[in-house]
């Protein structure tokens, strides 16, 4: 019998540069990668140990990536809202599957993260939500944001949030389009919990998802 992780591994193409071992990433990048692997409860993600093989690059980039995700002035529902459309408008698998799961952990039920790859003329979402998707969309599509849409999302963000939206969609198209030349292969799924401190921060990401109004 063919299972479906079978006929994924069938068409996935190796990845174009392996994961590297320490001795590659350097003992710096190596423990960074290793320590995030045990707070998500995994082995290192692919993702770093791929990128890390360039050790000062990978360096310089994981403060501002941390800067934009996890520790953004948007509320994190809505960064993984806007990182799981990037990741659908990019046809990245990794970036999806990836942030499926830190979706699920910042308070996206499971109903909204299936229906993010219908995009915003779904049924089901939330004012808010729906804005935030169609400007992931402009900015894919278009590279900047209309004017009906900028006076739109003027009434729910801050200027800080809204420079925040467009670098963050913009970082993440930048890694979805670098995970898909590299060919990253996707991360096993997590043998054990996450560490208690991970856990702690997602439950306190979940409970800054903003107030909505109705759908």
């Amino acid at each position: 019998m063919l299972f479906a992780n079978d006929r994924v591994a069938d068409v996935t193409p190796p990845p174009r540069i392996s994961p590297g071992s320490t001795d590659d990433l350097g003992r710096v990048n190596a423990l960074i990668s290793q320590g995030i692997g045990v707070a998500t409860g995994g082995r290192p993600p692919n993702i770093f140990t791929t990128l890390g093989r360039h050790r000062r690059l990978f360096r310089r980039w994981l403060p501002f990536a941390g800067a934009l995700m996890p520790g953004g002035k948007l509320p994190r529902v809505d960064s993984e809202l806007l990182i799981l459309r990037v990741a659908d408008n990019c046809d990245c698998d990794y970036e999806r599957h990836h942030h499926e799961r830190l979706g699920a952990d910042a308070g996206l039920s499971q109903a909204e993260i299936a229906r993010v790859a219908l995009g915003p003329a779904a049924d089901g979402w939330t004012e808010r939500q729906r804005t935030l998707l169609r400007a992931a969309d402009e900015l894919h599509d278009q590279r900047t944001l209309s004017d009906p849409l900028w006076a739109e999302l003027t009434g729910i963000l801050s200027e800080v949030e809204l420079i925040e939206l467009c670098m963050l969609v913009g970082h993440y198209e930048m890694i979805a389009m670098t995970l898909n030349a590299l060919a990253v292969e996707l991360d096993p799924e997590p043998t054990v919990p996450p560490s208690r401190a991970a856990q702690f921060a997602q439950r306190v990401a979940a409970r800054r998802r903003p107030q909505q109004g109705p759908a």
